[in-house]
């Protein structure tokens, strides 16, 4: 909302609140929340990345063991190629009809109600892939694998959503975070399961799958017990006490007028509240720009190449002289750098601003990759040269963590205002998953043709993309959905509300829960 002409008693009151919502202190339950939250979804979604790398020539050998007994040969070298791809890629179709069935959950379940539900798409993947073995079928592993993709799909997008709504704007963004740092704790703690000393051994890699079970289960323990969505239950259900109560569990305080009241001018902005659906967003002028914002941001989030720094990473430690026993324990650093650039960007984001990060973490992935591209290329020729290009490798990974692995997640949830939400986090995962699948099917052409040059590829996404940014994205820290909005209001060539009309909608009386009249016009949300 615009600050008044001059100052007055509201505007000493409005500071006053402003002061106060930025120190009043993180809760129990909004933590709970946040870390069980992710620990349910994105964790496994991290984790699932990782955990099929080392035991894959155990995996193999079982294609291969089965099929000799089922077919009382061997498997061709093909079919068995085929199969492991298939194996591997799946996890993004998956992945894909997670994200377009998210809509249809959310409307049904809500955002906390549909976290639960995923929680049985995990148990059940992970009895699936770990009793594979134990009933001679890959195509058990096969379904697995689709159906934890699934689960993913659908955590990637309710996730970002679930947190974004239930955080003070002050530290939306920290807490945005945490769905970046499970996902690299996930990917480490895959590296860390899959060492031969754990379980990276041909006796025991069903376990690494079972493994997926225990984040799911500790979900289930505690998140019943924490609220559902205050924006959700206020603006789409209608149910003005249990939003109440969510604001005051997450809050900490009994006194959340401030809180309701924003909602509810958000609710009056928006005229007669109504979920838009995927079509109606697409044609909607109000939204476009911040559409084509996340389509692109999202989309340069997997075209990056971060996906294809690993294809590398084991060749030049190779070619640095460490030995193949060793290489496991070496590549753990990729994930504890990874999880530490993740925290570390959860711990400034409030301070730096979204905008800057990302790109910064584009500009220096640019950086890296076309350093790497240089060593890449005079490595054979120079001794010392393959430990300079894991050097850029982990400098690479870094970068991406410190804004592009998780802010493009946090956006989608705050450039949209409550109705077009669902659709936009569903049209996101969209681009997400696809793109995923195109850099996994794609990225192996482009390596054969351009070897070592394949970087440059990335070098100009990652161009474009902070270039696009620095051109289009409005800041977004500390302001309320309805003030970004605001933002995009001139490129979308809308009429911002003027300062008058503003100030009627707000001054519209409402009677408040206990049927008194509120005067909006003193209210100045943290959220």
């Amino acid at each position: 909302m615009d600050k008044p002409l001059k100052d007055g008693p509201a505007d000493h009151e409005m500071s006053d609140s402003r002061k106060n919502s930025g120190k009043q202190p993180v809760t129990a339950c909004l933590l709970s929340a946040a870390f069980f939250g992710a620990l349910g979804s994105s964790f496994i979604y991290g984790y699932n990345l990782s955990v099929v790398n080392a035991p894959a020539s155990y995996i193999k050998a079982f294609y291969n063991k089965t099929w000799v007994e089922r077919y009382g040969g061997p498997i061709p070298a093909e079919t068995s190629t085929l199969l492991w791809s298939i194996t591997v890629s799946i996890f993004s179709i998956g992945g894909l009809f997670g994200a377009l069935s998210v809509s249809l959950f959310i409307r049904v379940l809500g955002r906390k109600g549909t976290l639960l539900l995923n929680n049985s798409f995990a148990v059940i993947a992970a009895l699936v892939l770990s009793l594979g073995e134990t009933a001679k079928s890959f195509e058990m592993l096969i379904i697995g694998r689709i159906i934890i993709g699934f689960d993913s799909g659908i955590a990637l997008s309710v996730l970002p959503m679930y947190l974004g709504e239930i955080t003070p704007r002050h530290i939306r963004g920290s807490i945005g975070q945490f769905n970046s740092i499970l996902i690299c704790l996930g990917v480490f703690t895959g590296q860390v399961m899959g060492l031969p000393e754990l379980l990276g051994q041909e006796s025991r890699w069903n376990y690494l799958f079972a493994f997926l079970a225990l984040p799911a289960i500790l979900q289930l323990c505690v998140l019943p017990f924490l609220p559902e969505s205050p924006r959700y239950l206020l603006m789409e259900r209608r149910d003005a006490a249990g939003a109440e109560r969510a604001f005051q569990r997450f809050l900490g305080k009994k006194d959340v007028s401030q809180e309701l009241e924003e909602v509810h001018a958000e609710a009056r902005a928006q005229d007669n509240l109504h979920i838009a659906s995927v079509l109606q967003l697409l044609r909607s002028p109000a939204v476009r720009w911040q559409l084509i914002t996340v389509i692109i941001t999202m989309t340069c989030y997997q075209l990056c190449g971060l996906n294809a720094i690993w294809y590398y990473t084991n060749g030049i430690l190779r070619e640095a002289g460490f030995a193949e026993k060793v290489l496991p324990y070496i590549t753990l650093s990729t994930g504890a750098i990874e999880t530490l650039a993740a925290i570390i960007s959860g711990l400034v984001i409030e301070r730096i601003g979204r905008k800057p990060l990302l790109i910064f973490g584009f500009s220096a992935m640019a950086v890296f990759f076309s350093l790497l591209t240089v060593f890449l290329n005079i490595q054979n020729s120079v001794s010392w040269m393959p430990y300079l290009s894991y050097v850029c490798i982990l400098a690479v990974i870094a970068s991406f963590c410190s804004g592009p692995g998780g802010i493009p997640f946090i956006l989608t949830g705050e450039l949209f205002e409550q109705s077009y939400r669902p659709a936009a986090f569903m049209i996101a995962g969209t681009v997400n998953w696809l793109s995923n699948f195109a850099v996994g099917l794609l990225f192996p052409f482009i390596q054969e043709k351009l070897q070592t040059f394949a970087f440059l590829v990335f070098v100009v996404v990652c161009i474009l993309g902070s270039i696009y940014l620095y051109f289009v994205l409005p800041e977004t820290k500390n302001k309320t959905f309805m003030d970004i909005s605001q933002s995009f209001a001139k490129i979308n060539k809308i009429p911002v509300p003027s300062p008058s009309h503003e100030m009627e909608m707000v001054l519209s009386n409402k009677p408040d829960l206990n049927g008194k009249v509120q005067d909006a016009a003193k209210t100045e949300s943290s959220f």
